[in-house]
């Protein structure tokens, strides 16, 4: 999920500038020294993630990342009069949001105390993609791409830095397609990334809109063949949502049923129909209510001007994380999409996520080992493409 600073705190870069540890952590001096992006990043061979005492390695594909030196260039666009999370929370959700900042903040950036809860949480290797409060759609568009391009250079580092620990998410500027298309191409062909984090909109534009133009974006996407992850930074017209954190609790997961829908109404899948999406959260509610979007497209004509199958043909082409909070949620979801659809996400360091994922995906009786293995790292490794360690 998500915490931000706010207007009267002015803290949402308070750490710009801090330079963020690399090496000395892990991996020794065969490492490659911060600043050589390329290959060992990725690249065009595969990452190797070791298990640890002869087990199957664990992949943590739903962690994030900040960069407080792109905070600090991004800081005159005012982004907490932006943000729907800050826009639409109380004033004590914004305190508490500091406060978490503070006391998290150093998580999101600071590479040995990642290493560190990676090790205490059983994760052998972590997709690292942006934090969702770094996706700057609101930017002008030369600038938003300037940000993306800064905060792509950084993760590719880490990763390159950490080979056996990191595969790396980028972003790109969405307000542009072509700008996101050329920010893509160069996530992947020059840093090695293994897809690309986007929202759920584009200041409050849906996806599927025509007025964005995202149909070369999707079609550069299925080209390359990466995995688009689909992150929400809470839901954009909640008025009603302000108390008691529901802008995150409830938005969150809305946001991504409605763009998840929009999606597949919108004709994309049609269009784009190998694109491989992630959506974070589980999906929101789409593994719970997805009879009434068949319904809804069967007895509607208004509801199937576009899409050509029922909606629930499309829903299994995705991938969900498995950020539930609850062993019988993750079955329904696994039940409804099947264990090879499903990837261990963590939400990490944020207090809405799951602490201990891999224990959540133990809890759920009735997985055979292969189907367990599959989803506590086989399924990330097939679509981030890291090398499998031997058993």
């Amino acid at each position: 999920m998500f915490f931000t600073c706010t207007a009267e705190s002015h803290e949402h870069c308070s750490h710009a500038g801090e330079r963020i540890p690399v090496r000395g952590t892990r991996g020794g001096s065969g490492e490659p020294a911060r600043g050589q992006i390329g290959a060992t990043a990725a690249g065009s061979g595969a990452v190797s993630a070791k298990g640890k005492r002869g087990r199957h390695f664990h992949v943590d594909f739903h962690c994030h990342f900040q960069n407080n030196e792109v905070s600090a260039k991004a800081a005159p666009l005012e982004p907490f009069k932006k943000e729907p999370s800050i826009v639409y929370a109380n004033q004590l959700t914004r305190e508490v949001n500091v406060r978490q900042m503070k006391e998290r903040g150093p998580k999101l950036s600071d590479i040995a105390t990642r290493l560190r809860d990676m090790d205490r949480m059983r994760i052998d290797v972590q997709a690292v993609s942006p934090s969702p409060s770094q996706y700057y759609y609101y930017a002008d568009p030369d600038f938003g791409l300037a940000l993306a391009r800064d905060i792509n250079d950084r993760i590719a580092e880490i990763a390159a830095a950490h080979p056996s620990r990191f595969v790396g998410m980028g972003t790109v500027p969405l307000q542009d397609a072509k700008l996101a298309v050329k920010e893509l191409e160069r996530c992947v062909k020059k840093l090695g990334m293994r897809g690309v984090e986007i929202g759920t909109n584009v200041n409050g534009i849906d996806l599927a809109d025509k007025r964005l133009g995202l149909d070369r974006f999707f079609a550069k996407a299925q080209e390359l063949g990466v995995v688009i992850f689909l992150h929400p930074m809470g839901f954009t017209h909640a008025d009603r949502m302000t108390d008691y954190y529901f802008n995150n609790i409830i938005g969150n997961p809305l946001e991504s049923t409605l763009a998840v829908s929009h999606l597949i109404f919108g004709g994309v899948l049609d269009r784009y129909p190998r694109l491989k999406f992630c959506v974070a959260h589980a999906g929101g509610y789409l593994a719970h209510y997805h009879a009434r979007m068949d319904h809804g497209w069967k007895v509607r004509p208004d509801a199937r001007t576009t899409v050509r199958k029922k909606p629930s043909f499309y829903l299994k082409k995705f991938f969900f994380d498995t950020i539930t909070f609850d062993a019988g949620l993750l079955e329904s979801l696994l039940g409804r999409y099947g264990a090879k659809q499903v990837l261990m996400g963590s939400d990490y360091p944020f207090d809405m996520g799951e602490d201990d994922p891999v224990r959540l995906v133990e809890s759920v009786t009735g997985l055979s080992a292969e189907e367990r293995n599959l989803i506590l790292g086989g399924n990330a490794a097939r679509l981030l493409k890291i090398r499998r360690p031997r058993s």
